[in-house]
């Protein structure tokens, strides 16, 4: 049961990595890139976290892919509200 639940959170974190992937495609805005790359690190690490670790996310390396992922959804909120084009700060 924990095996199939945690591909399930994979296959759902890669579609939601795909689905950002599709807006980034079509609008060429970086927001959604970060989005999509966060979404498969969280993917992958979640997969291969249960393959090689089990259940055991003791160790505080288990914690640096999602800090990555976390930090480039951070850094693509603070990239497109940064974004400005007037000299009044409007986009």
């Amino acid at each position: 049961m924990d095996s199939m639940l945690a591909g399930g959170i994979g296959v759902a974190a890669f579609a939601a990595g795909l689905f950002f992937l599709r807006f980034w495609r079509q609008t060429n805005d970086r927001f959604f890139l970060f989005f999509a790359i966060s979404f498969w690190i969280e993917g992958a690490h979640r997969v291969f976290l249960f393959q090689y670790w089990g259940h055991d996310e003791a160790t505080p390396l288990a914690y640096v892919p999602r800090l990555i992922a976390y930090g480039l959804i951070l850094v693509a909120i603070v990239d497109k509200n940064r974004k400005t084009s007037g000299k009044d700060g409007r986009p």
